[in-house]
């Protein structure tokens, strides 16, 4: 099997490292504020040159209902860069940075990345697992209720709802970044990936056993 380099990385590093950074700086963002009756979804923003973390947030809607993962995590970055601005520090640039969601972003963070200057982001749930494992279908319903967009014939539940290579950027799942490992070290990613989900299953159980509990609009 071929395997292209992402940002200078090897398909299965990154796949790997992006689910460690998953399990150890965005997990327990999530826990906490699925607790407190937040939904289960967040972000990270690493270095492409060698994949260190920068910032993780994770979804605060209780706050506000457009404090997403993605937005919450955004609002992190952006509050760095301007406090290395103000230390007469030179900004992060957006393109020198991986994105992660957890969750393939909506169109609010869809939007969001793209204004901010993110040349990529990877994610781990599609909307169709949004959707179907998570009883979360937002993303896919606004969609095509606001935007009209309507997949093609024969495509899968939540593909075709936007460009995923466009002049702004370009996004992968983890699970192509799986699929372009090796054979070797296939097996391996899955297990680690498996156990990721795992925990979020358990998360997203919480969640909706508690969310008539909160005011935000589209629980």
């Amino acid at each position: 099997m071929s395997c292209p380099l992402h940002h200078g990385h090897p398909p299965s590093h990154l796949a790997s490292t992006l689910l460690t950074t998953i399990t150890s700086s965005i997990l327990p963002l999530t826990a906490h504020n699925v607790s407190l009756g937040c939904k289960v979804f967040g972000a990270a923003i690493l270095s492409k040159s060698d994949l260190s973390l920068i910032t993780a947030s994770t979804n605060d809607e209780i706050t506000t209902p457009l404090y997403h993962g993605e937005i919450s995590t955004l609002l992190s970055f952006h509050t760095l860069n301007n406090a290395r601005a103000a230390r007469g520090e030179e900004r992060i640039d957006p393109k020198s940075c991986v994105f992660l969601s957890t969750h393939e972003p909506c169109s609010l963070c869809l939007s969001a990345i793209t204004w901010s200057g993110f040349d990529n982001f990877y994610y781990l749930f599609t909307y169709k697992d949004t959707m179907e494992e998570f009883a979360i279908p937002h993303d896919i319903n606004i969609l095509r209720q606001v935007f009209e967009t309507n997949p093609q014939e024969g495509q899968e539940l939540g593909e075709g709802l936007y460009n995923k290579s466009n002049a702004y950027w370009k996004c992968y799942s983890i699970q192509d970044l799986i699929d372009h490992s090796p054979d070797i070290e296939q097996n391996q990613l899955v297990e680690q990936q498996r156990e990721v989900k795992q925990s979020y299953r358990g998360l997203s159980d919480t969640y909706q056993s508690t969310k008539t509990e909160t005011s935000i609009p589209l629980a």
